[in-house]
């Protein structure tokens, strides 16, 4: 999972242009290329990620309740985890994908924002948001403070899904609660990158 063409993922890779963002910036960047955002003004782009950013970091706490289940192909799907609702919440944690990001964190030298283990902490600390923006009222709660309204009339303003916002608030919230150095949309991001490079 490096660039030289090797796939050992303890040899470093070398910087890719997005290594220069904060996590604001990841966030942005994973907004803009979503493809109902094409076109979008950037300073909205930045705005809304700002805002999922806040509403993650600011999410009280609470347990994976989901039925946790442990497969291994997950570098072949491009899953490090995954939380499904039916037939019961569930999260699927890929155990190959672990070890990669595990493995790929010693390489670059980045053990001081993820301590070891804090992968699979923060793994599920994301699924458990995916859960309660699936089931209770705090996905009502983001669309209003992202403020995407897709209709008025009157008084009544129908509030819109801003695609991307819930996977960056996931994020943020891990970061908060596993109290990590950066984002694990730095490590997600670092980890797709290599195996972009392993693969070609």
């Amino acid at each position: 999972m490096s660039r030289a063409g090797s796939t050992d993922p303890r040899t470093p890779p070398a910087a890719a242009p997005w290594e220069a963002d904060d996590d604001l910036g990841l966030a942005v960047r994973l907004l803009a290329s979503t493809p109902t955002h094409e076109g979008r003004d950037p300073e909205l782009l930045r705005h809304w990620a700002r805002t999922a950013e806040a509403f993650g970091a600011a999410l009280a706490p609470v347990p994976c309740r989901a039925r946790i289940t442990e497969r291994a192909d997950g570098l072949e799907r491009g899953l490090l985890a995954r939380y499904t609702s039916r037939p019961a919440p569930a999260v699927e944690l890929y155990t190959d994908t672990l070890a990669a990001a595990e493995a790929l964190i010693d390489a670059r030298g980045w053990r001081h924002w993820y301590p070891r283990g804090s992968v699979r902490e923060a793994a599920l600390a994301h699924e458990a948001v995916h859960e309660q923006l699936h089931h209770g009222p705090a996905k009502a709660a983001l669309k209003h403070a992202l403020g995407h309204v897709v209709l008025r009339a009157g008084r009544f303003r129908l509030h819109g899904h801003v695609a991307g916002a819930e996977e960056i608030a996931a994020h943020a919230y891990a970061r908060t609660v596993c109290g990590l150095g950066r984002s694990p949309l730095h490590l997600t991001a670092a980890l797709a990158d290599a195996v972009t490079q392993r693969e070609k």
